[in-house]
């Protein structure tokens, strides 16, 4: 009997390191009548991109072909007049808009569907026309075919115009939750045209100014300042006053993506994120009764609230705060507010969207409060007898 002996070898293997630098770049432009024939924007967007003619599809909000029934024929006679530049795989795509797009999760199927059969390809686009939810549902559809193709986000409220297409979150809701299936990925370009917010019903066209306050409060005491002083003008649909408030949130949002050194949130900081917690769970325990902007105002003022009963926010700062969002016409109290509230270990308890927004952070709570108008602070504790104290507070405001 031969037996073979190994010699054993001590391999020492040192780790290969390697950083590998992401950059990327897109442009948020306005405008008016964007599908115009006599507006080359969109054509000139495309044409940047250099080569061939791309081929895309173009996914539409149901909520904006009630008030602009010759949209689709618009978008058909666009494409057809810059056919050199842009041609459409297939007939335009309407999509049920609000957080229905979000919560049907066969829509997401239903557009790889017609991505795989038409054939796009990586360096074709998908238009993204409508509100944030429909963007937001069709990002991630695009986001995942292929591991990516272009998408051109073509937002039409003024919350998506000025917060959520210009961001680089994608995502839909699952299991009860917001958000919770969902990517990062850029887009292409965001195209602003302001004649869509002509059409939208008063609560949308208020709903936007939430995310417009919320930067303000965090970032910048002038915008703040700006938007009180607009406050009547906002709230009686002023169409200049609206731009510049849209034009200066989506700088700052912009701004804090690229300078803020965690644009993919990696780690547990999200300061635009300021009354979100609350307006998450908000949406869900009202089964989205309320607006998102309508939400994120109610969580404002009551991170405003517990922010100045916890001596970190001045009594006439806080005042002003609630006053700017009253005036521009928001209701701060809804009945869920107050739901459960003895009981906090209830998923029907507001104060349940705490631990279920330190699970989507990843598992350490951040949560921005105020030390003053314009400048943000972030906690990672808080004292739950203050928030039964801020509900109670703003239930009687």
């Amino acid at each position: 009997m031969v037996t073979n002996t190994k010699s054993k070898i001590s391999y020492t293997l040192k780790p290969i390191q390697q950083c590998v630098p992401v950059s990327f770049r897109y442009d948020v432009l306005f405008t008016n009548g964007l599908f115009q024939i006599g507006n080359p924007l969109l054509a000139q967007t495309i044409v940047a991109d250099g080569g061939e003619t791309k081929r895309a599809i173009a996914i539409v909000d149901s909520g904006l072909i009630e008030h602009h029934p010759h949209l689709l024929a618009q978008i058909a006679d666009y494409t057809n007049f810059y056919s050199e530049v842009l041609t459409l795989a297939t007939e335009p795509i309407v999509v049920p808009g609000g957080e229905a797009a979000k919560n049907d999760p066969q829509l997401l199927t239903d557009i790889h569907e017609v991505i795989s059969k038409v054939g796009l390809c990586r360096h074709s686009y998908v238009l993204a026309i409508g509100g944030g939810a429909v963007l937001d549902m069709v990002g991630y559809a695009a986001a995942t075919a292929h591991r990516g193709i272009r998408l051109i986000r073509i937002p039409t409220t003024v919350l998506a115009q000025n917060d959520s297409a210009v961001g680089v979150k994608n995502g839909i809701n699952a299991f009860g939750k917001k958000n919770f299936l969902g990517s990062f990925a850029p887009p292409y370009s965001v195209l602003n045209d302001f004649d869509f917010l002509t059409t939208l019903s008063d609560r949308d066209w208020r709903s936007g100014i939430a995310e417009g306050i919320k930067v303000a409060l965090i970032k910048d005491l002038d915008f703040f300042e700006f938007i009180l002083s607009n406050a009547k003008n906002l709230a009686q649909r002023d169409m200049e006053s609206m731009q510049q408030l849209i034009y200066r949130c989506a700088q700052l949002h912009l701004e804090h993506i690229a300078t803020s050194g965690d644009a993919f949130e990696s780690g547990s900081s999200r300061p635009l994120d300021f009354g979100h917690w609350a307006a998450h769970k908000l949406e869900q325990l009202t089964d989205f009764r309320l607006r998102h902007g309508e939400a994120v105002a109610i969580g404002i003022a009551l991170d405003s609230t517990y922010s100045y009963l916890s001596g970190l926010l001045s009594k006439t700062e806080w005042k002003q705060i609630i006053n700017t969002l009253k005036a521009v016409g928001f209701t701060l109290s809804v009945p869920e507010l107050a739901e459960q509230l003895n009981s906090p270990p209830s998923s029907r308890c507001l104060l349940a969207g705490l631990t279920e927004f330190r699970e989507h952070l990843g598992g350490e709570l951040t949560l921005m409060l105020l030390q003053g108008i314009g400048q943000g602070v972030e906690v990672h504790e808080v004292d739950v007898s203050i928030y039964w104290d801020a509900i109670r507070e703003l239930l009687a405001v």
